[in-house]
Formats: C-alpha cells, sequence, structure tokens
C-alpha cells in the first residue's frame, strides 16, 4: 500500500469553553464556523471551522467521561487534540497499520463520526505522540 493518506480533513482542538472559541474564531478571525454538534458516542460538542484548503474541529467535553476531560485537566488552556486524514478505504487502511505494528483504539471498529463517515484513531504513542484519527472518504 503505497500512499493510503489523503488529504488532511481537519485538525482538532480541544477547548476548556466552546462558545468562547467559537467567539474568538468567529469576531476574531473573521472565519465561518458551523452550529455545534453533540456526539455523545465520542463524548465530545464539535464545530468545524472552515477554510479554503482544511478545517479546524473545535472539540468541547460533552459529559463526565468524556476523553476531551481528561485532555483538559492536562491541558487547561485547550491545546491541539490529533490530526485527521482521510483515507479511501478504513478497513484495509487499519489492517495494513495493525501490520505494521500500529495500535487502533478502542474495539478496533469504525465509528461514526461528525461528518457521517467511519472514523478510527491510532495510538498517538505510535505516532510520535500525536493521536491520529483516519477518516474514510470516498
Amino acid at each position: 500500500m503505497s500512499n493510503m493518506l489523503g488529504r488532511v480533513n481537519h485538525i482538532a482542538l480541544a477547548v476548556p469553553d466552546l462558545a468562547v472559541a467559537v467567539e474568538r474564531y468567529r469576531t476574531g478571525l473573521g472565519a465561518t464556523v458551523s452550529v455545534p454538534q453533540a456526539l455523545p458516542e465520542h463524548g465530545v460538542t464539535v464545530v468545524f471551522v472552515q477554510f479554503d484548503n482544511t478545517k479546524i474541529e473545535l472539540l468541547e467535553p460533552l459529559g463526565k467521561t468524556s476523553p476531551i476531560a481528561s485532555f483538559l485537566a492536562k491541558n487547561p488552556d485547550g491545546g491541539m487534540h490529533h490530526i485527521c486524514y482521510e483515507v479511501t478505504d478504513i478497513l484495509a487502511a487499519r489492517d495494513h497499520l495493525r501490520a505494521a505494528g500500529a495500535r487502533v483504539l478502542g474495539d478496533g471498529n469504525p465509528k461514526t463520526g461528525a461528518h457521517g463517515n467511519p472514523v478510527l484513531f491510532l495510538h498517538p504513542k505510535d505516532f510520535f505522540g500525536t493521536l491520529i484519527e483516519l477518516e474514510e472518504v470516498k
């Protein structure tokens, strides 16, 4: 599998207060920001900041067991949470990465992401301290 990665779909930032972050991007930077979307399966509420070449995803914890809550406990001001790369076949990408020694988080089966597409996350220790999300885009 020569080049399984497509473009960078988005860069995700965990934020302690989504409304403040939206206002900063919308008013401070003049950016177009989507409406908030709750994703209970992932424990987050998200918005997307649109750019010509990619998106920034702003994440706020949703619920007490949100993985973003533990991230923000260590980084109270927020910070980069993950980078999402596009793939055309998420199962083939998963199998290739596993064979190469990468760890897929969760049960290894794709979940539905914020764009309605299958997503998987790869362990940050396998990618130089960066959590990687793969999103299947056809």
